[in-house]
């Protein structure tokens, strides 16, 4: 039996010539590894996914090491990449002032902050109250843009919490509000357990958008715990998001949150944009060959269905 490298390509009515992937394997796909992976094979990592055409790479976050132990390299893995590592278009996550300060060292000109949508995760998060996070980031976000960075903002926890269940769509609204307010130039919808549905997904984004909060300011972050992360992404998509998070190969979690499992694939993503003709810059073949050597790096297969398929893994 042959299996085909690449899929036919079928439009579809309604949706957009190109989506842009925000590529977070380097940081959300490795940040919950619990066996120290090099930063040499981090730096490697990011070399192959630039390589393979991913045009933005979120490659670190300058998190204290005792808070997240796998990234606590991050000024290595910039040295280490040099120019590569630097643009608008190699955003790094910074928690607080401090985190802001050491990515300005390194010559960050990208940021990213991230919030919750529920108390419970925000004090287990970042050990404060979703008003108080929205505080400790308001000088982060005035300082970047001061200097002339990009920022994004993360909010967690969108559509459903482990500790507090169902997540109202009108909070998720109001908190998304006031990080928003700060200045920030993109808003990531997270998906951080995986349960939301193509539904869900449309009732919020028109809620942001009857906000003032418009699906061009808006990127999806979907987890594929119960297998529903790339049919988010496509009604995302029908309503008008451009910009999609992706981990290459399906690597992903989160260390505060135990049912928080992998990331949508970027290969499962890219075959699904492929067969649809949008346009993304990424090379299938390219993506494919450098999940399985970061599999081979980790010692274990890469959760992605696409590479699975056609690495034969």
């Amino acid at each position: 039996m042959t299996t085909p490298s690449l899929p036919m390509t079928e439009p579809m009515p309604g949706m957009p010539d190109r989506v842009t992937i925000y590529e977070v394997g380097p940081r959300d796909g490795l940040q919950n590894e619990k066996t120290a992976v090099p930063v040499e094979v981090k730096a490697e990592f990011v070399r192959r996914l630039l390589a393979a055409g991913l045009e933005t790479v979120e490659l670190t976050s300058f998190v204290p090491q005792k808070w997240v132990p796998q990234l606590g390299d991050a000024e290595e893995l910039l040295e280490l990449l040099g120019a590569q590592g630097l643009g608008q278009q190699r955003p790094v996550l910074v928690p607080n002032e401090r985190g802001l300060d050491r990515a300005v060292e390194c010559g960050v000109t990208s940021v990213a902050i991230f919030g919750s949508a529920t108390e419970t995760f925000a004090r287990k998060n970042l050990n404060r109250s979703v008003a108080e996070s929205v505080q400790m980031f308001a000088p982060v976000v005035k300082r970047a843009l001061d200097a002339g960075a990009w920022v994004r903002a993360y909010v967690s926890m969108c559509f459903g919490d482990p500790w507090e269940g169902p997540v109202p769509v009108e909070q998720v609204v109001d908190v998304c509000q006031r990080l928003m307010d700060l200045g920030c130039d993109q808003l990531s919808l997270g998906d951080t357990i995986g349960v939301g549905t193509p539904g869900h997904v449309l009732r919020l984004l028109d809620a942001l958008d009857d906000a003032g909060i418009g699906p061009d300011q808006t990127a999806v972050h979907f987890h594929d715990t119960y297998g529903q992360a790339l049919a988010n992404t496509m009604a995302a998509i029908r309503r008008g998001v451009r910009v999609v998070d992706a981990s290459t190969g399906g690597l992903g979690g989160c260390p505060y949150a135990r049912s928080a499992t992998g990331n949508l694939a970027t290969e499962d993503l890219v075959w699904a944009l492929d067969g649809l003709g949008i346009e993304h810059g990424a090379d299938l073949t390219q993506l494919v060959a450098a999940s399985t050597w970061m599999a081979e790096q980790l010692g274990r297969p890469a959760p992605s269905r696409v590479v699975r398929a056609l690495a034969g893994g």
